[in-house]
C-alpha cells in the first residue's frame, strides 16, 4: 500500500573517496546493487502476478506495516551476510504480495488496464531517467538526505490519517508527495553509490525498490483518480 516507505536515508557520500580502488569499489558496488535490483524486481513481480491471478486479500494496513518493517529490520541486521540476501527476497516477495489485491483493484475499473500499463511504464520511465542522469553527470545530491528524511515521515504520518479517517483529497497529495520524495530518493540513492556513501549493496537494492515501488503505487493512485473523473 502507499504506507510502506522507506525509513532511513544513507549517510551522505564522501567527497573525497576518489582514489582507484575506491573507484573500482564503487562499481562493484554499483553493478551488484542492479543485478540484486533487477532480480528483486523480477520476484516482486512474480509474487504480485500470483497473488492478483489467486485473488487473493489484502494483509491489511496493521500487518502491512509490521511485515515491511520486520522484514526491513531484519534485512538491515543480515546486510553484511548471504542471509541478507535472501532477507531482501523475503521482503520484496512480501511487497510484491501486497501489490496484487492493489492491482486487482485497479485492473477492475474502467480502462483499468490502460492505467496500470501507463503507470508501469511511467515509473520504469523516470527510474531509467534519474538513474542515467545521476551516474552521467556524477553530481553529489548528498545535500538531500536530510530533506527526503522529513518529508518522507511527515507524508508517511500523513498517509496513515488519510487512511484512517478516510479522506481522499489528503490520499491524492500523499501520492503526489510520495511521487516526488521517491524521485528524490532515485537520485539520493544513486549519488551515495557513486561517490561512496553507500557501500552495502544490499541496504541500496532495498532503498532503490522502496523508492520504484512507491513511485509506481503513487502513479498508479493518481491516474486511476483521472481516469474515475
Amino acid at each position: 500500500m502507499r504506507n510502506e516507505r522507506p525509513t532511513a536515508i544513507a549517510i551522505p557520500a564522501d567527497r573525497y573517496a576518489g582514489t582507484a580502488p575506491s573507484l573500482l569499489a564503487t562499481h562493484k558496488v554499483l553493478r551488484n546493487t542492479y543485478a540484486l535490483l533487477a532480480m528483486t524486481l523480477l520476484f516482486s513481480a512474480v509474487t504480485a502476478g500470483a497473488a492478483a491471478a489467486l485473488k487473493l486479500p489484502h494483509p491489511g494496513i496493521v500487518l502491512t506495516l509490521v511485515g515491511y518493517f520486520g522484514l526491513l529490520f531484519l534485512t538491515t541486521k543480515l546486510r553484511n551476510s548471504g542471509w541478507g540476501v535472501l532477507s531482501v527476497f523475503g521482503l520484496t516477495g512480501f511487497m510484491g504480495y501486497t501489490l496484487g489485491p492493489i492491482l486487482n483493484a485497479y485492473l477492475s475499473l474502467p480502462n483499468g488496464h490502460e492505467t496500470v500499463m501507463l503507470a508501469l511504464g511511467g515509473t520504469g520511465a523516470v527510474f531509467l531517467g534519474l538513474s542515467a542522469y545521476a551516474v552521467v553527470s556524477r553530481k553529489d545530491f548528498g545535500f538531500m538526505g536530510g530533506f527526503l528524511a522529513v518529508g518522507i515521515l511527515v507524508a508517511f504520518l500523513a498517509g496513515l490519517a488519510a487512511i484512517f479517517f478516510q479522506i481522499p483529497a489528503m490520499s491524492l497529495a500523499v501520492s503526489a508527495a510520495f511521487m516526488l520524495l521517491a524521485s528524490g530518493l532515485i537520485l539520493f540513492e544513486t549519488s551515495q553509490i557513486i561517490h561512496g556513501g553507500e557501500t552495502n549493496y544490499v541496504m541500496a537494492t532495498v532503498s532503490l525498490y522502496v523508492s520504484i515501488y512507491n513511485l509506481f503505487v503513487s502513479l498508479l493512485s493518481l491516474l486511476g483518480f483521472a481516469n474515475n473523473d
